[in-house]
C-alpha cells in the first residue's frame, strides 16, 4: 500500500517554494522520494536545506512569475519533470471600490496567467517525450466564496479552479492529472494581516471547526497524494484542506 503514495524516482517542480506552503509541499514531495525543482524568484536556500537535512534530494531555480511567460522554456532546462505544483502567488488588499489596476494586474499575472502557460509548457514537454504527468494546482477557499477586500485574489483562485476543470478536460486522456488543493486559512506570509487582525482573527477562528489556523505541513500530505499513483484516477478535483471551513 505504502509504494501507492511514493514518489521514488520522479522529479517534482514546485513554484513559489521558498517559504510557507511552497517550502512545505517541496519538503513533503522530498521526503517521500521525489527529487524537488524547488523554484523562487528569490533564493530558495532554507528550503534546499530543510530537504537535504531530511535525506531529500533538491535543486534550486530562480523563476520570476511576475512575468507569466518566464517558465515557457524551462523544462527544456530541467530535463523530464513528472510533478508540477504552481504554488507561486501573491496578494493585494484594498476595498474593491479602490483597488488599482496596478494590483489588479500583478496579481492576476503570478497567481492565474502564469500558471497557465507553465502548465502548457509542461503538458508540452510530457506529451513530447510521451509520458505522464501531475500538475497540482494551488487554488483557495475564494476559489468559492467571495472574500472581502482582495479582488483581484478572488478572481484569480476563481480562475484557478476553472482552469483545473479546463485542463483536466484535455489532458485527463492524454496522461495528466490535473488537481489543485484549496487551503484554507494557513499560517504563511500572505495571511499575517488577518491573524494579526484582532477581529477578523477572532471570527475565522470560530468558524473553523478544527479550531486552529492551519499550518503549511497540512497541506504537504494533499499534495504528495494528488502527486501519487493513488490519485491515478483523479481528474479535476479540488481537494480542501480547510479544517472543515466549507463544511460549515
Amino acid at each position: 500500500m505504502s509504494d501507492l503514495f511514493s514518489l521514488s524516482g520522479k522529479k517534482a517542480l514546485v513554484t513559489g517554494a521558498n517559504t510557507g506552503i511552497g517550502q512545505a509541499i517541496a519538503l513533503s514531495l522530498a521526503k517521500a522520494g521525489a527529487s524537488v525543482i524547488a523554484a523562487g524568484r528569490s533564493p530558495v536556500d532554507e528550503t534546499i536545506a530543510l530537504i537535504s537535512e531530511a535525506g531529500g534530494k533538491a535543486e534550486s531555480l530562480v523563476l520570476d512569475l511576475s512575468n507569466p511567460t518566464a517558465g515557457r522554456d524551462v523544462f527544456a532546462e530541467t530535463g523530464p519533470v513528472d510533478i508540477l505544483v504552481n504554488n507561486a502567488g501573491i496578494i493585494r488588499r484594498a476595498n474593491a471600490v479602490d483597488f488599482t489596476e496596478e494590483d489588479w494586474d500583478a496579481v492576476m499575472d503570478v497567481n492565474l496567467k502564469a500558471v497557465f502557460f507553465l502548465s502548457q509548457a509542461f503538458a508540452k514537454a510530457v506529451f513530447a517525450r510521451g509520458g505522464e504527468g501531475k500538475i497540482v494546482n494551488i487554488a483557495s477557499m475564494l476559489s468559492f466564496q467571495g472574500g472581502i477586500r482582495v479582488p483581484s485574489y478572488t478572481a484569480s483562485k476563481s480562475g484557478v479552479a476553472g482552469l483545473t476543470k479546463l485542463l483536466a478536460n484535455e489532458w485527463a486522456a492524454k496522461g495528466i492529472n490535473v488537481n489543485a488543493i484549496a487551503p484554507g486559512y494557513i499560517i504563511t506570509n500572505n495571511t499575517e494581516a488577518l491573524r494579526h487582525d484582532e477581529t477578523r482573527n477572532k471570527a475565522i477562528l470560530e468558524r473553523i471547526p478544527a479550531g486552529r489556523w492551519g499550518d503549511a505541513e497540512d497541506i504537504g500530505g494533499a499534495a504528495v497524494f494528488l502527486a501519487s499513483q493513488a490519485a491515478k484516477y483523479i481528474h479535476g478535483a479540488i481537494l480542501n484542506v480547510d479544517g472543515g471551513w466549507l463544511a460549515r
